[in-house]
Parts: structure tokens; C-alpha cells; sequence
């Protein structure tokens, strides 16, 4: 979840656009669809909810369109890194459901953290250095905290409490809604405008997250067997 996610993600954003990395970031639902239909026998791959998150996905990249960029082989690595990423954040979401470990949520985020931390620090000290030298401006630690505190250990916090009572469709496709809750508080707070494809998109991603949340009816009508009295002959 942390140290192979985070470490594609971010590598892989110095390399390819925003509205990119974004895009193929929301291919974890359609991840955790697939796994869970191998390693969860409640969980069977449904043809609607998969419609759903293709749809969504659609959504995300007509939100993401005007931001999307490739550029080079290393832009493609980059992305190909992302997908991976994207699909290790999957499975370590269905790996945890399957072996319904009985851990609090707060102790379950906590030691994933932890584990995950421990390749990350080696690794960024081998590659970028010693991170007291770094010009830490105040826009850096604001989002280094934000990231910690918001975007980190209170998501996997909210998202290991409704593990067990959501199947990982539902709680994966909740990341889908990230992309027009992003357009819509840069209309609300930044002052920003954006075209009409982008309301066109974030329409797409509700109506594919309704698909994956609505419940299949499934009408099962049996014939009833009526019963038949058997008479024995008396001798």
C-alpha cells in the first residue's frame, strides 16, 4: 500500500502531468474488482459494476482531459509505474479483507505505516540525500503535514473501519468522486473556472459510482412444488 504505491506515485509525477497521474490512479477500483473476484468468494465480478467503473474512469479522464501530457519513453515508464502502483494499492485492499484480520483500525493503519516507512526512508536517503538539507519553504510542510495527518493516517483510518462493512467495489470507487470534489472546491474557493466537459465528467462519475453502489434485484421466482399426498393401498 505505502512503500510501492507511494514510491511509483511520486516518482512518477516528476515525470508525467497531474490530470495524468490522476487518471490512471483510478484504475484501483477495476484492480480491486479483479482481485476480489479471485480471493473473495462474496465478492464475484459483476458485469454492471465493472460497466460502472469503466464509465467513471471515462469521467476522470474527460475531468483530467486538458491536463493529461506524455511526454518521452521515461513519461511512459512513469505511467506504467502509476498502473502498477495503482494495482498494489488494490491488492493490499483485498489481501487485508481475505485475511479478515481482526486488528483496530487505528493499529492496522498504524503498523502498515510503519512497515512502509522503513523502505521509503533508506531508499530516499539513498536517492535524494540527507532531508535537513532540503529549503523547506512553508508551502512544503504545509503539505508534507497535510499529506501526513489528512491524506494518510486519517484516510487509511476511515478506510480500514469500512473495510469489513463495504465490499471493496464500494469502497474503492469512493476515490472516483476525488476529481469533480476537486473541480468543484477549486470553483467554490479558488475562483477557478472550468469548461462544460468537466461537468460533463464529474456526471459520468456519479452515474458509474451509482452503478457500483446500486443493488442487483435479482428476482428469483421458484415454481412451487405442490405437495402430493401418496394413499397406500390397505390390504
Amino acid at each position: 500500500m505505502f512503500a510501492v504505491n507511494y514510491t511509483l506515485l511520486f516518482w512518477a509525477e516528476l515525470h508525467v502531468s497531474s490530470g495524468l497521474a490522476a487518471v490512471l490512479q483510478a484504475s484501483i477500483p477495476i484492480f480491486g474488482m479483479t482481485f476480489a473476484h479471485w480471493m473473495l468468494p462474496d465478492e464475484p465480478l459483476r458485469l454492471p459494476k465493472l460497466t460502472g467503473a469503466i464509465i467513471a474512469l471515462g469521467g476522470v479522464t474527460v475531468i483530467c482531459a486538458r491536463l493529461l501530457g506524455f511526454n518521452g519513453p521515461l513519461a511512459f515508464w512513469a505511467g506504467v509505474g502509476i498502473v502498477v502502483g495503482a494495482a498494489s494499492a488494490a491488492f493490499a485492499n483485498v489481501l487485508v479483507k481475505a485475511r479478515s484480520m481482526q486488528l483496530a483500525p487505528a493499529m492496522l493503519a498504524a503498523w502498515q505505516m510503519i512497515f512502509g516507512t522503513a523502505p521509503l526512508l533508506l531508499l530516499g536517503l539513498a536517492v535524494d540525500g540527507n532531508p535537513v538539507r532540503f529549503h523547506w519553504t512553508v508551502s512544503s510542510v504545509f503539505c508534507l503535514l497535510y499529506l501526513a495527518v489528512i491524506g494518510s493516517a486519517l484516510t487509511f483510518l476511515l478506510l480500514y473501519w469500512l473495510l469489513p462493512r463495504l465490499t471493496v467495489a464500494r469502497l474503492q470507487s469512493i476515490s472516483l468522486i476525488t476529481p469533480p470534489g476537486a473541480v468543484m472546491l477549486g470553483w467554490l474557493l479558488g475562483g477557478e473556472t472550468f469548461p462544460i466537459s468537466s461537468l460533463l465528467g464529474a456526471a459520468l462519475v456519479l452515474v458509474g459510482v451509482w452503478m457500483i453502489f446500486r443493488k442487483a434485484e435479482v428476482s428469483r421466482q421458484r415454481p412451487q412444488k405442490r405437495a402430493t399426498k401418496i394413499v397406500m393401498p390397505r390390504a
